[in-house]
């Protein structure tokens, strides 16, 4: 039975990590990186802040037999709501800088074509931004870590200290959130390979997704800052 309910926590931390709001959030962080690996890199670190603080929240609800106030909640939710707008609008920036240009193309014996490219700075192999896309990857963790103070996963959790011993509780918040990094990893990859495949050669498709992630993610920010402060001011 204790093994069933462990292994449960660990299935609904997957399906947790698949949510619209976090894979919105980790869409919005794909589109920053520059490969595949980077992509898994930085969704199993999201999944990493996210369960540091679902432990945090979750062990001090377990160990003071309390609850997390209501308008406490909708204030975290609130939080992320706005977290999600910002996101969606820095992918509208970032592409507003890049400036894509299509012009007609041609060379020697072929056919005239349309070509696309980035007016953007040229980066030396040495400067910040190349070290801090492959150094670890603090905006990912930032994000899961405020994704672990709101949302489902602590209202779950409330209803174990009624059936589970404070060790039992807290090996299935451990397995939730193992569960979470490994399903953002897995959703990660699924999510990096449009991206890495349409920045070779598909311009047109690369900025297209990197569009729609950014209206999704806005979107769906002003639905939960929108929902959540209802729910704060009434």
């Amino acid at each position: 039975m204790m093994l069933s309910i462990l292994g449960l926590g660990f299935l609904m931390g997957m399906r947790h990590a698949c949510e619209a709001d976090h894979a919105a959030a980790v869409a919005s962080l794909a589109t920053r990186s520059g490969s595949i690996a980077q992509t898994v890199k930085q969704g199993m670190v999201w999944g990493l802040g996210h369960t540091l603080t679902l432990l945090i929240f979750s062990s001090l609800v377990l160990l003071l037999g309390s609850i997390i106030p209501e308008r406490f909640a909708a204030g975290l939710e609130l939080m992320v709501g706005l977290m999600l707008i910002g996101l969606g609008l820095d992918v509208f920036r970032r592409l507003l800088k890049n400036r894509i240009h299509f012009h007609v193309h041609q060379h020697p014996d072929r056919p005239p074509h349309f070509h696309a490219h980035a007016h953007t700075e040229p980066t030396h192999p040495d400067n910040t931004s190349h070290d801090h896309a492959h150094g670890f990857p603090y905006r990912a963790l930032l994000i899961g870590l405020m994704h672990g103070m709101a949302g489902s996963a602590a209202l779950i959790l409330l209803t174990l200290n009624a059936t589970l011993s404070m060790s039992q509780a807290i090996m299935y918040i451990l397995l939730f959130g193992l569960g979470s990094i490994l399903g953002m990893g897995l959703l990660s990859v699924v999510m990096a390979i449009p991206f890495w495949y349409s920045a070779r050669s598909l311009t047109w498709l690369h900025n297209g997704l990197q569009a729609c992630v950014a209206v999704m993610t806005t979107i769906l920010g002003i639905v939960v800052a929108f929902s959540s402060g209802s729910a704060l001011w009434h």
